[in-house]
């Protein structure tokens, strides 16, 4: 019905209907439980428009562990009701809703212990299979006995390890994927504008009636008018309550998660590795050919906008890994660092993060305006449909139920009939079964846009670098469907080059604006500049990977 590209020109049209048209929903935070409830609202008939004032995914929603899972930690805290629905979301993302990001992967839990430990970790692990259903779409867990372990993850010490059980759970693409929500709202009629923020609200007596807002692209003001307004953004909630003079029935405490990624050679095992530590749990996560490792999960107060890691971040994550590794991870293996926030919510900002439930709580502070905060990425969905469930009420009219449970994102329909066509799609493309696989991994059936690029443009198969398996034509994708505005929101969102490569991307950052400028109308100026406030950022995140680094070299000589 609707298009789902987001390029300059849908942009334009964007800003120029947010100030002329009147919606029923207008949705503020583009991370995953925004666009969630976009979609929610837009495919039960709303009229609907969603602003960030960043990028889509720009925040929390990138910059997660890549994963969809139940939350075996949840189990210890008793919380069975979260980890039941967060298992039946994972089902429906790897199966039915979005099965082109959204992977299963197995993972080892290790065992020091070979009786008391495997009966505990064994019977926690059956409960959290049982609280799936028998209807499922990842196996069950398996015990493993030493030998096994020591052929399917020799890095495993074998002198600590005697033994693990195996179980499944699923791996996203997180920036992705809500790219793809935020697509598919589109698709169903929703008005999506990045680089617009929230600056004020519009009020009718006590009543809030829609956004002062502003394009932060051009300075142009923008009054957007709506039935209700629907909060989602995260760490910044209490910010935003504050700057709009609310008062909110929860606040959000933000806890740091970091990651370090490495190379596919510094760890040798066929499957990811779960391990319990004194405060959380780590895990190491397969990633294409390399290894994704984390989390932290300490209390933060600093910049929202930048999180960074710090020494103590990473080398907590290190001295974690290495109490099962052989050989250890060496710090200079490190490719590159990533650090989130989560939001957690709380009723006392003094609280421990670590002890804070996941749930998530809705809110309305004021007629016409609600807001949700909390919950986990696995569960966006279901976030989404219970804001909209409360949005509803303020419009006071019969709206339809959520049908967000049937409604696979895009590039999701003939993903699997596609997978089976590697070979021909190959031999009519000219594009080798590596690179076919790639993609429809990436685009799932909209692969179909990718190669209509190229067949217009064929140096546009080439790839960006021959250590990556990107192309050059989804760096161009990224500015004319993906709403990709900046050489940043190419290399850390619609591709993962900024953890992928060595020193965050920054070599490859003029080749990233060389491909996109064209789409986007840069100057030589604009692309220069888009360039240096990528260099910058990556500078200021690669300063705890330098400072460990030279840490290293002073206990080493």
């Amino acid at each position: 019905m609707f298009l789902t590209q987001l390029n300059p020109d849908q942009r334009q049209s964007a800003i120029a209907t947010l100030g002329s048209q009147r919606f029923d929903v207008l949705v503020i935070g583009g991370g995953v439980n925004g666009v969630g409830a976009a979609l929610d609202a837009a495919s039960r008939g709303l009229k609907v428009a969603l602003i960030e004032s960043q990028d889509i995914a720009a925040g929390t929603s990138s910059r997660s562990s890549k994963l969809i899972h139940g939350g075996l930690r949840y189990l210890e805290q008793y919380d069975f009701k979260l980890v039941r629905e967060a298992l039946h979301e994972r089902e429906l993302l790897v199966s039915t809703l979005c099965p082109h990001l959204v992977k299963p992967v197995g993972f080892l839990f290790p065992l020091t212990e070979k009786f008391k430990e495997r009966t505990y970790v064994g019977a926690g692990l059956a409960i959290y299979d049982a609280l799936r259903g028998f209807q499922r779409a990842l196996p069950w867990h398996k015990h493993l006995g030493q030998k096994q372990i020591n052929e399917i993850a020799p890095s495993l010490r074998p002198d600590i390890i005697m033994g693990a059980i195996k179980y499944f759970d699923a791996q996203v693409d997180d920036a992705r994927h809500t790219l793809a929500v935020a697509r598919t709202a589109a698709r169903h009629g929703a008005i999506i504008a990045t680089r617009v923020s929230a600056q004020s609200l519009i009020r009718e007596g006590k009543r809030v009636v829609g956004v002062n807002a502003k394009d932060l692209e051009t300075g142009q003001s923008i009054a957007i008018k709506a039935s209700v307004s629907v909060m989602c953004a995260g760490v910044w909630s209490d910010d935003l309550h504050e700057k709009f003079n609310l008062k909110a029935g929860y606040q959000v405490t933000m806890s740091k998660g970091i990651h370090i990624v490495l190379p596919g050679w510094a760890i040798n095992s066929d499957a990811g590795i779960i391990l319990k530590t004194p405060i959380s749990v780590l895990f190491i996560i397969p990633w294409a050919d390399k290894w994704i490792v984390g989390t932290t999960d300490t209390p933060y107060t600093g910049d929202r906008t930048k999180p960074l890691a710090n020494l103590e971040d990473v080398q907590y994550i290190v001295d974690q890994a290495n109490r099962v590794l052989t050989p250890a991870i060496k710090s200079e293996e490190i490719i590159g660092v990533y650090a989130g926030l989560r939001p957690l919510v709380a009723n006392n900002k003094n609280s421990v993060t670590t002890r804070l439930s996941r749930e998530h709580t809705v809110d309305r502070p004021a007629p016409g305006f609600v807001s949700i905060a909390g919950g986990k990425y696995t569960t966006y969905r279901v976030m989404g449909k219970d804001v909209i469930d409360l949005a509803v009420n303020e419009l006071r009219k019969i709206i339809p139920e959520s049908v967000t449970d049937k409604l696979p994102l895009i590039g999701a329909d003939g993903y699997f009939a596609l997978i089976q066509q590697v070979e021909s799609i190959s031999s009519e493309s000219g594009l080798d079964i590596e690179t076919i696989r790639h993609l429809l991994n990436r685009y799932g059936s909209m692969i179909s846009e990718i190669l209509d690029l190229i067949r217009q443009e064929p140096a546009l198969a080439k790839k960006l670098t021959a250590d990556l398996p990107y192309i050059k034509a989804e760096i161009y994708y990224a500015a004319s469907h993906e709403g990709a505005r900046t050489v940043e929101d190419v290399i850390s969102r619609r591709t993962h080059i900024a953890f992928e490569a060595n020193n965050g991307g920054i070599d490859l950052a003029d080749a990233v604006a060389e491909i996109i400028a064209p789409v986007l109308g840069w100057s030589a100026m604009e692309r220069k500049a888009s360039v240096s406030s990528y260099e910058s950022l990556v500078d200021r995140e690669l300063a705890a990977l330098d400072e460990l680094l030279l840490d290293d070299e002073k206990i080493n000589s």
